[in-house]
C-alpha cells in the first residue's frame, strides 16, 4: 500500500479571532513538506476549510500558503478531499468547482468518504474506511440552523472573545458518545477499520491516550515494572487535565476505531494517522526547540492490527 497521511479539522479561516487554524499553521507547513518530499498521498478528512464562520473568499485570501502546499500534493494526483459538516459547501455548492480550481490550479474531485484495502501473505485483509464522521450526528449533518447559529451568533461572538473551542480540554460527554457510536458500528462489520476526524480527539485502537496509559499501567503491574508505573503516574494527571473520559470496557475494545484529531489545537499542535511501511501511526507535529517536529504517539503494525479483528471473529 502507497504511504498515505490522514490530517482533519483544520477549520482554515480568515486569520481574525475565530480562526483556530492560525496558530497551527507552521507546524501544518512543515508537515506538509516532509510529506511531499517522502511522496505520500495526503487524504484531507474534512472540515479544512472553516466555512461556517468564513466566506469562501475569506479563506482564499488568507491561506494561499496552505494551499500552495497541498497544490503540491495535487500535482503528482496524491491528494484526496474529503468533505465535512464545516465544509459542506464543497459537495453542495455548484461553484465548488470554480473554487477548487482556484486553490489548486486545476479541477479537485470531493468524496464523503474513502476505502483502503489492506491485503496479506495469506489472503486475509482489512478494509479501512475514512470518512468525516459527521454523518448521523444531528447537530452536525446539514442542519441549517447549527450553521445559521455559528456563521451569524457564535463566530463573531468567538472572534470578539478569542475563544478556541477546540482545546482537549472542552472535549465534554457529547463527544465521547459521539466516539462511542463510531467504535460501536466499526466493531460490528466484518473486517472493517474506521477512521474519522469530527471530534478532534485523537482516538488509536479504539482508544484515546488516557486509557492506553491505564491499560499500559495494568500491564507494567502485572510484570512488576516499577518504573514504568512510576512514569505513567506522573502522566495521568495531565492527560485527565486534556481529556477525563475513560470508558469502562476499554480494555476489552476491538481495535477498529481510529480518530486523526485535528489540526487546530490551541498549542499549535496537530494531530494524525499515518499509513506507510507496513505500520498504522498516530502521530503528532509539535515544536521541539522551536522547531516543527515529528513525533509518533503510537504506533501498531497492519498484520497484528488484522490479526486482533480476526481473532475478535471467533
Amino acid at each position: 500500500m502507497q504511504s498515505i497521511i490522514i490530517f482533519s479539522d483544520h477549520h482554515k479561516g480568515a486569520r481574525d479571532g475565530s480562526d483556530d487554524f492560525a496558530v497551527c499553521e507552521e507546524n501544518y507547513l512543515a508537515a506538509l513538506d516532509y510529506y511531499n518530499n517522502k511522496k505520500f498521498f495526503y487524504i484531507s478528512l474534512g472540515d479544512t476549510e472553516e466555512l461556517w464562520e468564513n466566506t469562501i473568499f475569506g479563506v482564499l485570501k488568507f491561506n494561499r500558503n496552505t494551499f500552495e502546499k497541498e497544490r503540491l500534493f495535487v500535482d503528482r494526483d496524491a491528494l484526496c478531499k474529503v468533505y465535512g459538516n464545516h465544509d459542506l459547501l464543497w459537495d453542495n455548492d455548484p461553484l465548488a468547482p470554480l473554487y477548487l480550481k482556484n486553490m489548486y490550479g486545476k479541477s479537485v474531485k470531493i468524496f464523503s468518504g474513502v476505502v483502503l484495502r489492506s491485503t496479506y501473505a495469506d489472503g486475509c485483509s482489512i478494509d479501512i474506511f475514512c470518512t468525516h464522521g459527521h454523518q448521523g450526528d444531528s447537530q452536525s449533518d446539514g442542519n441549517k440552523f447549527s450553521k445559521w447559529f455559528v456563521s451569524y451568533i457564535w463566530g463573531p461572538l468567538q472572534s470578539f472573545l478569542r475563544i478556541n473551542t477546540n482545546s482537549p480540554a472542552t472535549n465534554d460527554q457529547l463527544k465521547s458518545l459521539h466516539n462511542q457510536f463510531m467504535y460501536e458500528w466499526s466493531a460490528s462489520q466484518k473486517n472493517i477499520v474506521l477512521i474519522t476526524g469530527h471530534t478532534h480527539q485523537p482516538v488509536f485502537n479504539s482508544l484515546t491516550h488516557l486509557e492506553r496509559l491505564y491499560l499500559a499501567r495494568h500491564i507494567a503491574i502485572a510484570k512488576g515494572d516499577q518504573e514504568t508505573i512510576d512514569a505513567i503516574d506522573k502522566e495521568i494527571p495531565r492527560r485527565k487535565q486534556e481529556y477525563d473520559h475513560v470508558q469502562m470496557n476499554y480494555e476489552s475494545l476491538k481495535p477498529t476505531y481510529f480518530n486523526s484529531g485535528c489540526c487546530c489545537f490551541e498549542d499549535g499542535t496537530i494531530t494524525g494517522i499515518e499509513i506507510a511501511d507496513g505500520f498504522i501511526r498516530l502521530i503528532k507535529w509539535s515544536k521541539v526547540n522551536g522547531v516543527p517536529t515529528r513525533i509518533v504517539a503510537e504506533q501498531t503494525s497492519l498484520a497484528e492490527l488484522a490479526e486482533k479483528i480476526h481473532s475478535h471473529m471467533h
